[in-house]
């Protein structure tokens, strides 16, 4: 039977994993994110799971141990933070080509310099393109479902691709929520179990994993990992439609708020999505047509989607808590923009960069956001194409 608990964000993640029960986890603790696999060594010490669970020294040690792992056969998982995903980096790609459906929670945080151990998402931002599917979760329900639902993902023989499942550092990783918890076992008949079709391990079959491949397959391995990737949309979509059966909750590629009749809107992603829907139930009483994209999938990106779900907004805001350094704007930005380029409307579309660090965002730098917009919207002009929100200069 379902319950109502009230956990804080490592621990909902953590009572995913345990209903998971996967092989093994290799775990290395960094801040925000030691807690998840604190909580889990407890189940592994109290014989709550069968897990093999590896200490090892390091994030590239984790992740080259959980890669080891899934090669072998086995269902396996990490977690990770900022440096510690940054230390995992070249192991991450290793894990994407090798195609192994591998699930690693990232609690957001700020990657260095300068030393910061808070909130932002320049680290899983900066793993964008490494092949990974991205999974974003706006609280600790939303962290616990994307868990469940990543490990489906990740196994389906269509897709068979590592999966991320981000939340925000200490903001939703070590707040206190109530959150729904599905009962073990429907977690485990939902997940099944997990039977990879090649496998270091299979005597019967043997394969080798990771050779030399250059000129003459490499490229072939590329393109099969992009239609992998281009399969796992209609994989998310079928997932979360089975877990909506189970639970009732409904996912998709994003969560259109308030959105079918609004003229200004903002994209956004993760824990200040919560913000900004409370800032758009106040502009709609007062009768502005306010509207919210909540992004859920940022890998698979889901362009097709995003342009038809804002193709009536006059003005739209992409909000993005990290930065590229290109100076053409945040990592959603870009894409968002490029996916309305083929729409010939004159939706004018910004971007502010905002919550680096940390940075508390509160309801009023969200309004502020929207009153430039409803600006932009009377007059088609902007002054500044990329704004920062709430920096001192």
């Amino acid at each position: 039977m379902n319950k109502r608990v009230a956990l804080t964000g490592n621990e909902a993640v953590a009572q995913a994993m345990k209903q998971i029960n996967p092989d093994v986890v290799a775990a290395y603790p960094i801040t925000p994110q030691t807690e998840i696999v604190q909580f889990f060594s407890s189940f592994v010490a109290n014989g709550q799971v069968d897990t093999e669970f590896v200490t090892v020294e390091s994030e590239h040690s984790a992740m080259s141990a959980t890669v080891g792992a899934a090669a072998a056969g086995a269902r396996a998982m990490t977690a990770t933070s900022a440096n510690g995903l940054a230390l995992m980096w070249e192991v991450l790609y290793i894990a994407a080509s090798n195609r192994l459906p591998i699930v690693m929670p990232v609690v957001n945080r700020a990657l260095s310099a300068p030393i910061n151990i808070h909130c932002d998402h320049s680290d899983s931002m900066g793993a964008r393109d490494s092949g990974w599917i991205q999974l974003y979760s706006e609280n600790a329900q939303e962290a616990y479902d994307n868990m469940i639902q990543a490990v489906k993902i990740a196994e389906n023989p269509k897709v068979l691709l590592p999966v991320m499942v981000t939340m925000d550092g200490f903001i939703i990783s070590h707040a206190l929520e109530n959150l729904e918890i599905i009962d073990d076992e429907s977690v485990k008949n939902f997940i099944g179990t997990y039977k990879p079709d090649h496998y270091l391990l299979n005597a019967e079959n043997p394969i080798t994993m990771g050779p030399l491949d250059l000129y003459d397959f490499y490229f072939e391995h590329k393109r099969q990992q992009a239609e992998a990737m281009k399969n796992a949309k209609d994989v998310i979509l079928e997932v979360a439609g089975e877990f909506k059966k189970l639970t009732g909750r409904e996912y998709g590629f994003f969560e259109a708020y308030k959105l079918d009749d609004a003229e200004i809107a903002v994209i956004i992603l993760n824990s200040a999505a919560g913000t900004a829907k409370d800032v758009v139930d106040e502009l709609r009483a007062q009768g502005k047509k306010a509207g919210l994209l909540k992004l859920r999938v940022f890998r698979p990106f889901p362009y097709e989607e995003i342009a038809a779900a804002v193709k009536n907004v006059k003005a739209l805001a992409v909000m993005d808590r990290a930065e590229t350094f290109s100076n053409f704007g945040g990592p959603v930005f870009a894409p968002v923009r490029s996916a309305l380029f083929d729409m010939k409307n004159d939706i004018k579309v910004v971007n502010y960069i905002y919550g680096l660090g940390g940075r508390d965002v509160v309801p009023e730098d969200v309004a502020r956001v929207y009153a430039d917009l409803e600006k932009i919207k009377e007059t088609g002009k902007y002054d500044n194409l990329i704004t920062y929100l709430g920096v001192r200069e």
